[in-house]
């Protein structure tokens, strides 16, 4: 399948500059036949052979653009390994004295040389959806890939986590506390943070995100780490997120995991009533859309985030190191359900998937 992936590009290379030739050749015999019957300087003015050879020339410009755009293709197609090239190196015909050669390991070298690994800065060509369909296609390892959910959409640069049992897209990150979640509207609008090392810190965008969530059938999982290395995760079904227009709201469905139900308050009524995020609108300091009448939980809490009246859970607050803290609001990097309010957390991530990739036992060893 691959080398006749190979062989129909080149064909279409071939095609195409076959084609230019003739369009040329058409040209430079116009030229010749109009100039016997023409004036000269007259030639795209009166002669009737005049217009016909500037159609010729526009379509050898329009030819030109596609045999350059294939070329690109191809070369493309070649390096990042889509299909093999059909050309191999020439060989000795001469017969070799000693031992016969290992057919499967020669073809292993050959496999080697011409078959490179995707580099995880993306690709020119994005064919993916989301993580999960990248590690379908090419089991690829974890890393900064570009993406594209919507077709009408520009691609753009996320994180896969590629272990775990693979396919994460992960749009929310917290490792060391050197970027400031602190932001406005439009940061968190458009995302923010650093998109280059494994452990970087950074929030994918209000809207990528609803790109990504914009569908139910989905499963997110939020990963934790306190201070002393222990870990623990919450799932959550149909995760999704709202547009702009509607201020990005929070919409989730089942829970399941060990961190316990912090996006839902806990387990008493007056917390849910005060600390329940499925419904609400995102708030930044700029923009206060909580139910919060004497304030705004995001200017508390110094960071963007769903808040009710306000939280049990805020994976975007400040970064207190050594766990537990003292301030004048539990605006800390928290899990209320699992560490409290008054113990900030260390590392936190939260990421995508299909529904279809659920592991029922969820293993919680995301790379983290």
């Amino acid at each position: 399948m691959e080398k006749t992936k190979g062989k129909c590009c080149e064909m279409k290379t071939n095609i195409t500059g076959s084609v230019l030739l003739v369009n040329t050749i058409a040209v430079l015999l116009l030229h010749l036949v109009c100039s016997t019957v023409a004036a000269p300087g007259q030639l795209f003015e009166t002669d009737p052979c005049g217009p016909e050879a500037a159609a010729l020339k526009t379509n050898i410009r329009k030819l030109e653009n596609k045999l350059l755009i294939t070329t690109w293709m191809t070369e493309h197609l070649q390096m990042y390994r889509y299909f093999r090239p059909l050309g191999f190196a020439e060989t000795d015909s001469k017969p070799q004295s000693g031992p016969a050669p290992d057919v499967n390991q020669n073809n292993n070298t050959l496999d080697n040389k011409m078959m490179k690994p995707i580099p995880p800065a993306g690709n020119l060509i994005v064919h993916d959806r989301d993580c999960s369909e990248l590690y379908d296609r090419l089991r690829s390892p974890s890393g900064f890939y570009r993406i594209r959910p919507k077709l009408h959409q520009e691609p753009f640069l996320v994180y896969c986590d590629m272990e775990d049992g693979g396919g994460w897209t992960v749009f929310q990150r917290r490792r060391h506390g050197k970027v400031d979640f602190n932001r406005d509207w439009v940061d968190y609008r458009d995302g923010f943070g650093e998109f280059k090392l494994w452990n970087d810190e950074f929030w994918l965008g209000n809207e990528h995100m609803n790109a990504l969530l914009s569908e139910d059938k989905n499963l997110v999982k939020i990963d934790l780490m306190d201070w002393d290395g222990k870990r623990s995760y919450a799932f959550y079904e149909n995760f999704r997120i709202t547009d702009e227009a509607d201020k990005y709201r929070l919409q989730y469905g089942q829970y399941s995991g060990k961190a316990g139900d912090a996006l839902t308050g806990g387990g008493g009524m007056v917390e849910q009533w005060s600390s329940c995020l499925s419904g609400m609108q995102f708030s930044t300091g700029d923009q206060d859309n909580d139910r919060f009448l004497q304030g705004s939980c995001a200017k508390e809490n110094q960071a963007g985030w769903w808040f009710n009246r306000c939280h049990a859970a805020n994976l975007n607050g400040k970064f207190y190191r050594r766990g537990k803290y003292k301030a004048e609001y539990d605006n800390g990097v928290v899990w209320g359900t699992w560490k409290g309010l008054w113990y900030s957390l260390r590392h936190t991530t939260m990421k995508v998937r299909p529904l279809v990739f659920l592991d029922i036992a969820g293993s919680g060893a995301g790379d983290i």
